[in-house]
């Protein structure tokens, strides 16, 4: 991650953006409708969802403090202990293509090894396939269904990963 560009935990400062960000990328992709994370309740109040034990988010800032992305770890909603969910990472096009995603990434799985999770499970859309491939190459892998019950209902794709090996 290039020198100018900070990980830091999210605060309530940054709720507004965070939820801005999220609703300017996801129709990227065609994730606008029914079914996708940008209608979560927690999209507003970011900081406030991820202060619970077991959730962290993390905001990326460029050297002026502008805030051009995040991602974060939850238990999986729905699913059994120890599961958690990638959650929310979204980036501002700026930031796509310069190794911050493998960063975070990174940083989320080991938040999530240290809080006692043992899988860590994420879903995405067939038309990201630059996140598919970051999460092939951490050693996700793809499963044939959704697990948990996030009412992600129009996601395609879902991956996994094993915390423990």
């Amino acid at each position: 991650m290039s020198t100018e560009l900070k990980l830091r935990p999210i605060e309530s400062r940054d709720d507004a953006v965070v939820a801005a960000i999220i609703r300017q990328v996801m129709p990227e992709f065609g994730a606008s409708g029914p079914g996708f994370a940008l209608h979560d309740p927690e999209v507003n109040g970011m900081s406030g969802a991820y202060s619970r034990p077991g959730c962290a988010y993390w905001v990326v800032e460029d050297g002026t403090g502008r805030v051009l992305g995040g991602g974060g770890i939850a238990p999986l909603d729905g699913g059994e202990p120890g599961i958690c969910e990638l959650r929310k990472m979204y980036f501002l096009p700026e930031l796509r293509g310069r190794g911050v995603g493998e960063r975070l990434v990174r940083h989320c799985l080991a938040f999530a090894r240290e809080a006692g999770y043992r899988t860590c499970y994420l879903e995405t859309l067939s038309g990201m396939k630059q996140a598919q491939k970051l999460y092939s190459r951490l050693g996700f892998q793809q499963l044939p269904r959704p697990l948990g019950a996030t009412g992600h209902f129009s996601c395609d794709r879902f991956y996994a990963l094993d915390l423990t090996a």
